[in-house]
């Protein structure tokens, strides 16, 4: 099992940089990012924007994969967004993973004077947006036309220092999204059931285990060997505190395993923060169990 760290963008740079540094050292496969303008309970605290900070953090690594977890339609295009990637892989070594999902009804919905669109239409343009990310990070050049995106003749020159592309890490949870995991997907990313009013630990592995049987189906379907995707749990906003001691994560940690999952994401504890109140200490004390 691969162990993973997010951080959220919204501490002073040279903070960011020596934890990175520390995350890195420490022995972490990977180190992820949010990607809003801005995001819940952090409205109208300091937060800084996605990909300025991946190219910082990839300027002050070394071996570390860094990714984003994830990147929406909400107000991203996957023409521009692309050109971006392709830069950052360069910049990065080769070291950089894309996670893509379909985007909630948050603040970055609504932020270009959009009206939030419907769980249809997000669904449906999360379709084209992955289509459209995935054609262009493959091609020297790349025209569509859909309903919610097009390109014309968009150049990606020289392409990605990953062959095909960048990967991608769908976030999924439903049948059509994980269709599309199942299709375009290097990686699935889920946290469970994110609208389900039960957040208890049995109730989230209960719900990942029917997702992750779906997308067995899904992957059969199409003629895919489900073990080609990696699989990536990511902890959050649960009843079920996986930080709250080495035990903890270990359990947490072996449960997933035997469900098939090579990736776990943690949060990085944020003294002050009202959810993430876990002890910082806990990152250093989880990282021997890190295995790549």
């Amino acid at each position: 099992m691969r162990i993973g760290v997010l951080l959220l963008p919204a501490d002073p740079w040279a903070q960011t940089v020596a934890r990175a540094r520390h995350i890195e050292e420490l022995g972490y496969a990977h180190l992820w990012t949010y990607d809003h303008l801005s995001w819940r309970r952090y409205r109208d605290e300091p937060w800084h924007a996605t990909i300025p900070w991946l190219t910082g953090v990839a300027a002050a690594t070394e071996r570390i994969r860094l990714g984003t977890m994830v990147t929406s339609p909400n107000f991203r295009h996957p023409v521009t967004l692309g050109k971006d990637v392709m830069t950052l892989d360069h910049i990065c070594g080769g070291r950089l993973t894309i996670g893509v999902g379909a985007g909630g009804t948050g603040f970055d919905a609504t932020v270009l004077g959009n009206v939030a669109p419907t769980a249809r239409e997000r669904t449906a343009r999360f379709a084209e947006f992955v289509e459209v990310l995935d054609g262009v990070l493959r091609s020297r050049e790349y025209t569509f036309r859909g309903s919610f995106y097009a390109a014309d003749e968009a150049r990606m020159i020289p392409g990605c220092v990953q062959r095909p592309r960048v990967p991608l890490a769908v976030a999924a949870t439903g049948p059509k999204s994980l269709r599309l995991a199942a299709r375009f997907g290097d990686a699935w990313v889920t946290t469970g059931e994110p609208n389900a009013t039960d957040r208890s630990g049995a109730a989230i592995e209960a719900a990942v285990r029917r997702q992750g049987a779906l997308l067995d189906e899904q992957c059969a379907a199409i003629g895919r060997d489900p073990a080609s995707l990696q699989r990536i749990i990511v902890t959050g906003d649960t009843e079920e505190r996986p930080l709250a001691s080495v035990a903890a994560f270990e359990d947490f940690v072996g449960r997933y395993e035997r469900l098939g999952f090579t990736d776990v994401v943690v949060h990085d504890p944020r003294p002050g923060d009202p959810v993430l109140t876990d002890d910082p200490a806990i990152i250093d004390a989880i990282a021997t169990l890190n295995r790549t």
